[in-house]
């Protein structure tokens, strides 16, 4: 709650009419997941009435948290139950001692675990980039709880100039002796997010970052979630999901960020004619990815996820 108190400039209505600046309460928890090699547990955030049977579901992005969500999940907490985990390796979630073990069947059966620790049967999705992945699989399989979702700016094919770009800086972030410094470095490396305001720019850096023990700030991701990125993506030709996306049953929509180098054009335009045959908004003068900061972003969601009543 401290972050958006601090940044309630950037706090939007989630509703026409509504005055915007209103922050609603934020809760933390964590559950308990299993792993191929023991325990660990994930962390989440909660907005919105516990007892709403309506649960929206955010997933970040590769190197970041659930804490990005925090303007679009304060937006919506009158319609739904939003719940923002960490995925394992970020945020508050625990780090793992086999960096092998950061991959997708992980992170898919930790937000099943977080699912079946909510009570409900179905749910809306939300997902960026590694987020979106993460949807794709679990909308993809038989009985999925994923009744309709968003892919931020993600698909069944990925750039591979864009994986290697990211690769260049994947687990090589420095320790930063002050926020100042980390922001530097963050609108250097999310330069993609668009053109943020200097208040956009220091929310990336404060949730984006974590402090340390001698009191420097480190990226909050382990450094270890650089090596299976390597070996599944920057040593492949091409990444090619497309089984994946036509096995894709519940409506979807397609965010795109249109200069983005992740999701090119071709391929967005492509989903609107195969799987779930999506329906795709593309948003102007940003790359990977939109990140929910302003009303226009957030509306575009609210207006697609309320439209499903399912």
């Amino acid at each position: 709650m401290a972050i958006l108190k601090e940044f309630g400039e950037l706090l939007v209505s989630s509703r026409p009419g509504q005055a915007a600046g209103v922050v609603n309460e934020m809760r933390e928890g964590t559950v308990q997941c299993l792993g191929p090699h023991g325990l660990h547990r994930m962390a989440y955030s909660e907005w919105g009435d516990a007892a709403n049977p309506r649960v929206l579901i955010c997933v970040h992005g590769l190197t970041r948290n659930g804490r990005d969500f925090d303007v679009l999940a304060n937006a919506l907490a009158s319609d739904y139950r939003v719940v923002c985990p960490d995925i394992v390796g970020r945020g508050r979630s625990d780090r793992l001692p086999f960096a092998d073990d950061y991959a997708l069947p992980v992170y898919a059966n930790d937000v099943m675990t977080l699912i079946a620790r909510l009570g409900v049967d179905t749910v809306h999705w939300l997902g960026t980039s590694m987020g979106g992945l993460i949807g794709m699989f679990l909308s993809s399989l038989p009985g999925s709880p994923i009744r309709r979702m968003v892919l931020n700016d993600v698909g069944p094919v990925i750039a591979m100039d864009a994986l290697q770009r990211i690769g260049e800086y994947l687990g090589k972030a420095p320790d930063f002796p002050d926020l100042a410094a980390a922001e530097a470095y963050v609108r250097v490396v999310c330069a993609p997010f668009g053109n943020l305001t200097d208040a956009q720019w220091r929310y990336m850096a404060v949730v984006g970052t974590r402090r340390k023990a001698d009191g420097s700030l480190e990226m909050n991701y382990d450094r270890a979630i650089a090596q299976p990125y390597q070996k599944a993506y920057l040593e492949a030709k091409d990444i090619n999901l497309w089984p994946l996306y036509d096995a894709i049953g519940c409506p979807t929509m397609v965010l795109r960020g249109a200069q983005s180098d992740i999701l090119l054009h071709d391929t967005a335009a492509e989903m609107t004619t195969r799987g779930p045959r999506a329906e795709l908004v593309e948003v102007a003068g940003v790359g990977h990815a939109p990140m929910f900061l302003d009303e226009l972003q957030v509306r575009i969601v609210q207006d697609f996820l309320l439209a499903g009543q399912g």
